[in-house]
């Protein structure tokens, strides 16, 4: 059976307005702009108001990414979307969005990898569109870290910001579309980077409330270890499935946690400025919102032309890590 070859045929993204900056979390906590920007290379972060809901950030970027794929919602089949920062446990945010959008015939599901989420939602739609399942595929990214991110914790508070990246997958021409994805986990790591409470080992108390355990909590250190290990094993695995080298790479788009995590893979992958699309200064950590984010402003850029070779790789908690190669 031949494999119907699958890439992006739409894309869009969405911010917040409110912007938080360094000098802005000056005031909150005891840090400085120049200690965050020399360890993490974040200069400021896009804040949901208080009345958006992960749902309503997928939901701006999907109509842009709809529109630009020259489709219907009522044409889409499918919607996935990869999130840590759901609208409510259950029903889904992919559901949710369905209805706001009106794509009725669209099955729904949310996808929970963390930061890696995009990567893996992309494989596992991608697959099911390579099997002649579905047709068109709307693929989101959207996190709104903001709701669970302590604002008296100088350690994670400078880390994070909200978003949301959208793509619309379906048939491209012969040669194009995605080559290869490489999906992991290191579950041994999971206490690394969770959020402790709010699910069924430790539901929401009093006493959960009073210990910050629905807020994130990281070792960052550790976390940054792998990070720095996986961002480079994982691409060379996913080159090599698709039969590329390092020097095929046309433009690299890393999960934007960390510049320096970021300049480390640029070393090991021996990658320029100009083949890595870089925005952690402008949205922080936006989770499985980050890549897509990435991606879109780089089409935006006019940094993807056709026939480019695009690497996507990110990593988070779970942990888990995910990357794809993809033939624009």
């Amino acid at each position: 059976m031949s494999v119907l070859p699958i890439g992006i045929i739409g894309t869009g993204k969405y911010v917040p307005e409110k912007i938080l900056t360094n000098a802005d979390l000056e005031k909150m906590v005891e840090t400085n702009d120049e200690w965050i920007v020399s360890r993490t290379g974040i200069r400021e972060r896009h804040i949901a108001a208080p009345d958006q809901a992960t749902s309503d950030l997928a939901y701006e970027a999907a109509v842009k990414a709809i529109a630009s794929a020259g489709i219907t919602a009522e044409e889409l089949d499918l919607i996935v979307i990869a999130t840590i920062t759901p609208d409510m446990s259950f029903p889904s945010t992919a559901c949710i969005l369905q209805e706001k959008l009106g794509a009725k015939k669209a099955a729904a599901f949310d996808l929970s990898a963390a930061c890696s989420g995009f990567v893996y939602s992309l494989a596992a739609a991608t697959s099911m569109l390579q099997m002649g399942m579905y047709k068109n595929a709307l693929i989101i990214g959207a996190d709104t870290l903001s709701r669970i991110t302590d604002y008296t914790d100088r350690n994670t508070c400078v880390l994070f910001g909200d978003g949301a990246g959208a793509v619309v997958i379906g048939e491209v021409g012969e040669g194009r579309g995605f080559k290869s994805f490489d999906l992991g986990a290191e579950g041994a790591g999971g206490e690394l980077l969770k959020l402790p409470a709010g699910g069924s080992r430790t539901p929401a108390s009093v006493d959960t409330l009073e210990a910050k355990q629905h807020f994130i909590q990281m070792s960052g250190r550790e976390v940054f270890k792998f990070a720095v290990r996986v961002m480079g094993t994982a691409t060379e695995e996913v080159l090599r499935k698709a039969e590329l080298s390092k020097d095929d790479i046309d433009l690299f788009i890393p999960h934007q946690a960390n510049v320096r995590i970021i300049q480390s893979a640029m070393e090991r992958l021996n990658l320029s400025e100009d083949r890595v699309m870089v925005n952690v200064q402008n949205y922080a950590n936006t989770s499985a919102a980050s890549i897509p984010l990435a991606l879109v402003e780089a089409v935006e850029q006019g940094r993807i032309k056709e026939g480019d070779r695009v690497v996507m790789v990110g990593f988070g908690g779970g942990l888990t890590w995910g990357a794809s190669v993809l033939v624009w």
